[in-house]
């Protein structure tokens, strides 16, 4: 077998590979001599067949798989002599024309063929303790408890039919019917039946809930709305619909006491137990953002200190998913980048960076985790699997079945949590400083924030 490199550019390699037919042929015959106690054929006793005889049958078809085998063990080879770890799948390239594969297939030449690959370059890991991360840490205040249980209640607030003859108000709950058009065609998803608008709410399309003001119990009314260019349906995006409305009950708001017995309404025991659980949800939040700021700066000094070159077919790969979601929200919303103050080919240069830094992230922390064996077992993503499941009442069979027969979306339930992982393997070693900061703080935007992955 002769191996010969004929491109070595950066990350980019070619090699030109020759394996003689007699080491094809030799291979060939140990297949058939194996397939003798094991082929059964009319007229031969078993393990009686002529190796001659197998040849002629089954000699193309063994000298297929042969060949197969061979490529994927000399890559191999190749491969581990030179400590080489692949980006993406090598590219390999076989003879084609019918003349050369019939004399391989019939043993008569040398499999002559070429091997492209990029390689993950070298990773010198840092010293994860010299890093430094602040961990702001926001305390739940009564305050806040309280304002959570008051949000609470005017979820659950009930209504009072407000009689005949009453006008619908600001805050009102209205029992409507309607029927949309567009162009005065009706379209799909714009008809409705007892559905409970309550005016000011904002949760229909913006000057729906406005026009409601004044309606009465049995009244019809024409409603004129536009629906948002960034709506999620592509075909009612941008368009000025009309709505044939009628309402069949006006409702107002009645009063509510946050006591014991509301919290019996939401099957807790007293007020106290509701306000521990409403704090208990708030930590939770406060403990989520935490954790996000904090694998934000993480991030970022890992960025720092790894700048090496991505391999560039990663790094094309992660720029057009990214370019190919970016466009098809402009076209949702109908916007272009002039109206994001910047151009395509800015913006494309933007995206590129993002790109490259996520591939060298995820480069980095898997570095990380191989070293120190860092691994993620079947039973935690089977609890993610659990918890994703929940999260789709009435389908969790369906998407149980979907992920465990799809072997590219249980990996998308693992990656997280090998990243978390690896997040907190260096947390242990960094230098971690505990700021206490308020709700505020805790929550405002940060201009300079880059991408967490």
């Amino acid at each position: 077998m002769q191996v010969n490199e004929t491109l070595s550019e950066g990350l980019k390699h070619e090699f030109q590979i020759n394996v003689p037919a007699a080491d094809l042929e030799s291979k060939v015959d140990e297949r058939l001599l194996d397939m003798k106690d094991k082929v059964k054929l009319n007229g031969f006793r078993p393990g009686k067949v002529p190796v001659g005889h197998l040849k002629r049958i089954y000699g193309r078809s063994v000298m297929a798989e042969t060949i197969d085998q061979v490529v994927r063990d000399t890559n191999a080879q190749i491969f581990t002599e030179r400590g080489f770890k692949l980006a993406t799948e090598p590219k390999i390239t076989l003879p084609t024309e019918q003349a050369e594969v019939e004399k391989l297939l019939n043993g008569q030449s040398d499999l002559s063929y070429t091997v492209a690959i990029e390689v993950i370059p070298p990773i010198a890991l840092a010293d994860f303790k010299s890093f430094t991360v602040d961990k702001p840490v926001a305390d739940v205040s009564d305050a806040d408890v309280d304002e959570a249980i008051t949000r609470i209640a005017e979820q659950n607030r009930p209504y009072a039919d407000k009689g005949e003859g009453a006008k619908a108000e600001s805050g009102d709950r209205v029992t409507v019917a309607f029927k949309g058009t567009i162009d005065g065609v009706v379209f799909e998803g714009g008809t409705g039946e007892n559905i409970k608008v309550q005016i000011g709410s904002n949760t229909f399309i913006p000057g729906f809930e406005d026009q409601l003001i004044g309606i009465a119990p049995g009244e019809t009314r024409a409603i004129k709305a536009t629906f948002p260019q960034n709506y999620g349906n592509d075909k009612l995006a941008g368009k000025a619909a009309e709505f044939e409305t009628t309402a069949s009950l006006i409702e107002a708001p009645q009063a509510l006491t946050p006591d014991d017995e509301f919290a019996k309404t939401l099957g807790l025991e007293s007020l106290d137990k509701l306000k521990e659980a409403a704090r208990e949800r708030i930590r939770q939040e406060y403990a989520t953002q935490t954790r996000q700021r904090v694998k934000r700066q993480l991030l970022d000094q890992l960025d720092q200190a790894h700048q090496f070159g991505a391999p560039q077919t990663l790094v094309d790969e992660e720029f057009n998913l990214m370019w190919n979601s970016i466009e098809a929200e402009m076209k949702s919303a109908n916007r272009t980048f002039a109206d994001e103050n910047t151009t395509e080919d800015t913006a494309k240069e933007d995206y590129r960076k993002i790109a490259d830094r996520r591939v060298r992230l995820g480069l980095v922390l898997s570095e990380i985790g191989e070293k120190n064996k860092i691994t993620v077992s079947d039973e935690e993503v089977s609890r993610a699997l659990v918890e994703r499941a929940r999260q789709f009442p009435g389908q969790e069979k369906q998407v149980w079945d979907y992920y465990r027969n799809t072997p590219t979306a249980l990996a998308q339930l693992r990656a997280p949590i090998f990243e978390d992982k690896v997040v907190d393997f260096i947390l242990e070693l960094a230098k971690v400083n505990e700021n206490k900061v308020s709700r505020e703080d805790l929550f405002k935007d940060d201009p300079d924030a880059k991408p967490v992955t």
